[in-house]
């Protein structure tokens, strides 16, 4: 898809944080205290991200992950934006922003944790 077209199919603010690197207020994400079993897919382009079997109760006010469902889908770089040093998680299939990865995750469980913006992500019961 082009950016004509995502401008079409997203709303506003899941345009200014899937497409611009924007970020959600904490606690306000629909995703935050979901519980349910299933696959977290990306808002943008519907590709599997998150297994809902790797989400866990970070605290923080967003939902956060120790490891994607399907690695290949879900890419890493560099966020040097806001005066401070981050790696953003993006989806790969179409490059929209997810939010961000962090070393303060369940240390029994890889010591990831990855911190979703709930407007990125669909969910998938099943």
């Amino acid at each position: 898809m082009n950016e004509d077209t995502y401008r079409k199919e997203l709303t506003p603010e899941e345009y200014r944080v899937l497409r611009e690197a924007g970020t959600e207020a904490p606690f306000t994400g629909k995703y935050v205290d979901h519980h349910e079993d299933g696959m977290y897919r990306c808002r943008a382009c519907g590709e599997p991200l998150f297994s809902s079997e790797a989400k866990f109760d970070s605290g923080s006010g967003w939902p956060s992950f120790t490891d994607p469902a399907v690695a290949e889908n879900v890419g890493t770089r560099t966020d040097s934006s806001h005066g401070m040093e981050r790696t953003e998680v993006f989806c790969r299939k179409c490059g929209s922003h997810l939010g961000h990865v962090f070393d303060d995750g369940p240390q029994d469980r890889g010591g990831k944790r990855y911190c979703i913006n709930s407007i990125s992500l669909d969910f998938e019961q099943g």
